[in-house]
């Protein structure tokens, strides 16, 4: 069953129903890419988890603790900009191209002014993150910013903890839905789609998620429980987990959204 977006010029994007253990089905596809091109996949995992260590090590530098997990969390608002050139590696597998670093790298200049724009827009939003803790964190009057090595003891231990962490949780959580209905899907299109611009893929990534619930749900909650598992180890487990869940998200592209003749 699929409903048609009827929004744009043809051809017009089909969206199919999935079942709800649809997902299980994109990650082994996953799997069997990095499996395929093991080289250019945890070669690209590696490049954010060096810009992450980067970003935090400058965090704690200028003594800014408590913006090292919102800055964490960040990444799943910024990872589908991140994984373009993961997303080529399977475009390209599944055309039976050859898959060399070069065109890894430089996969974005397939649709330079969407994908740019649509990774501009997810920058929007952890930005708006990463202002929403430091409001919380200033709402809640910390007497002292806390060091490092005091902060994690600060955050579960003192009595503002719990709904210091609600509210973040809940700002969060509100942010990261709305970024996912929309990038769900929107930047595998605009490489796939080269002549597409950022609405067009917004538009057909808010239907496909609105369409299937159920197993965006699952999705959502998979990619959540594997970047999270990647952080866990200094964030090395990135290398692995990254890739896996790019390659999954082109094969979620390729399985739910289809195109008229």
């Amino acid at each position: 069953m699929s409903e048609t977006i009827a929004v744009f010029p043809a051809p017009r994007p089909q969206i199919r129903r999935v079942p709800v253990d649809r997902p299980w089905v994109w990650l082994a596809a996953g799997w069997h890419d990095i499996v395929a091109a093991p080289g250019p996949s945890l070669a690209y995992g590696l490049v954010p988890v060096l810009a992450g260590w980067l970003a935090i090590f400058l965090m704690l530098w200028f003594d800014l603790p408590y913006l090292v997990l919102p800055l964490s969390a960040g990444f799943f608002f910024v990872g589908p900009f991140i994984a373009v050139g993961l997303y080529e590696i399977s475009r390209r597998l599944e055309a039976r191209h050859i898959v060399d670093g070069e065109t890894t790298l430089l996969a974005w200049r397939r649709n330079p002014e969407q994908i740019a724009l649509m990774g501009v827009l997810l920058l929007l939003f952890h930005l708006a993150w990463m202002r929403a803790a430091q409001l919380l964190f200033a709402i809640f009057e910390w007497r002292t910013v806390p060091s490092w090595d005091r902060f994690m003891d600060l955050v579960w231990t003192s009595s503002k903890s719990l709904p210091f962490l609600a509210m973040g949780i809940g700002v969060g959580a509100v942010l990261a839905a709305i970024a996912f209905a929309i990038g769900a899907f929107s930047i595998p299109y605009l490489l796939d789609r080269r002549t597409s611009n950022m609405f067009e893929a917004i538009a057909t990534s808010v239907a496909a998620v609105r369409l299937n619930p159920r197993p965006m749900l699952l999705w959502a909650s998979l990619i959540v429980f594997l970047i999270v598992l990647g952080m866990v180890p200094g964030l090395l487990g990135l290398v692995v987990t990254l890739p896996l869940v790019a390659h999954a998200t082109w094969h979620a592209y390729r399985d739910v959204i289809r195109f008229e003749s």
